[in-house]
């Protein structure tokens, strides 16, 4: 079967499984892609409705609807696993990267458009519920990414989307309980969004370095992984990121760089990853050049990335 007719029949597919899980959406292929990528399915956790959704769509959208429908009992709390995608609602655009929280008002129009392939996990809340907690606020924004309702949001929403984990979870007065909590969180967040505050903004020296570290374990796959990238999620100032770091003898691209080279190492060691090959490990970790690549290994390892493999595997 010709690849186009292939990934149009998987978009179909792929279509259809969202409309099941998500509700009434539009979605359009992406003209960037030769071959479709998706998947999508639900999950319900002690009543609680989880999506877990992969693709690489060039659109999907939500159109007004008319407020009494099933479609508008919620708002989506997303967690963005991987890739970026764009966010529009309300003349408002958002942008998430990996690690990023959002919540979107399902009863008013918005558009998903994701840049390549991405993958998330949505938190179904009533949007009765979050209306009464955010009171006047509008029901869509970003959260502040490095706030502790942020970070708390991250581990409750990965530790429901476990299948694993979530199969002795209690009933369904527990989910209710967990609703509660994540709109209090998700409106924590928001709250701190708003007032132009990261979340520490009173913090020393030394907290600021272990977040700005801990910034950088979160964002090893991200490509736009930067001395200003830290800086601008810190609200701090790029020469004040260079003196923390340059305090302790170290330099920030030098950090970043070898917090990636670890993590490419350790997964040349993993057993069950030796169907990966040495570029897609790299490039998974957020390097973009496999010649440089290779220079930065065998400077950090005296090894080739392939004798490294081959040796210590």
């Amino acid at each position: 079967m010709p690849a186009l007719l292939r990934s149009s029949d998987e978009f179909a597919n792929w279509n259809r499984d969202l409309r099941a899980v998500c509700g009434n959406f539009s979605t359009a292929m992406s003209d960037q892609h030769s071959l479709f990528i998706g998947s999508v399915h639900g999950q319900d956790v002690c009543g609680l409705e989880i999506a877990h959704i992969r693709t690489n769509a060039g659109l999907i959208s939500r159109h007004r609807t008319c407020g009494d429908g099933d479609d508008d009992r919620y708002c989506f709390l997303i967690l963005q696993n991987a890739g970026h995608q764009r966010i529009r609602q309300q003349n408002q655009v958002i942008e998430l990267g990996p690690e990023d929280v959002a919540l979107v008002d399902s009863a008013r129009a918005f558009e998903i458009e994701p840049q390549g392939l991405v993958q998330n996990i949505s938190i179904h809340l009533s949007r009765e519920e979050v209306s009464l907690q955010l009171s006047q606020k509008q029901l869509f924004g970003k959260l502040a990414r490095n706030s502790v309702a942020t970070h708390m949001i991250r581990a409750l929403v990965r530790s429901l989307g476990d299948v694993e984990l979530s199969r002795d979870y209690g009933g369904r007065s527990d989910g209710s309980a967990l609703e509660q909590a994540m709109i209090g969180l998700a409106a924590a967040g928001l709250d701190e969004r708003a007032d132009g505050q990261p979340g520490f903004a009173c913090v020393g020296q030394d907290d600021i370095y272990g977040l700005a570290t801990r910034l950088v374990e979160a964002s090893l796959q991200d490509t736009e992984l930067s001395p200003e990238y830290l800086a601008r999620r810190l609200n701090v100032s790029v020469r004040h990121l260079y003196r923390l770091f340059e305090q302790r003898h170290e330099s920030i691209s030098r950090y970043i760089q070898q917090r990636r080279l670890e993590r490419v190492a350790k997964d040349l060691r993993a057993h069950d990853l030796r169907h990966e090959s040495i570029t897609q490990i790299a490039f998974k970790w957020g390097f973009v050049d496999a010649a440089h690549f290779s220079r930065a290994f065998k400077r950090r390892f005296q090894h080739a990335p392939r004798d490294f493999r081959q040796h210590f595997s």
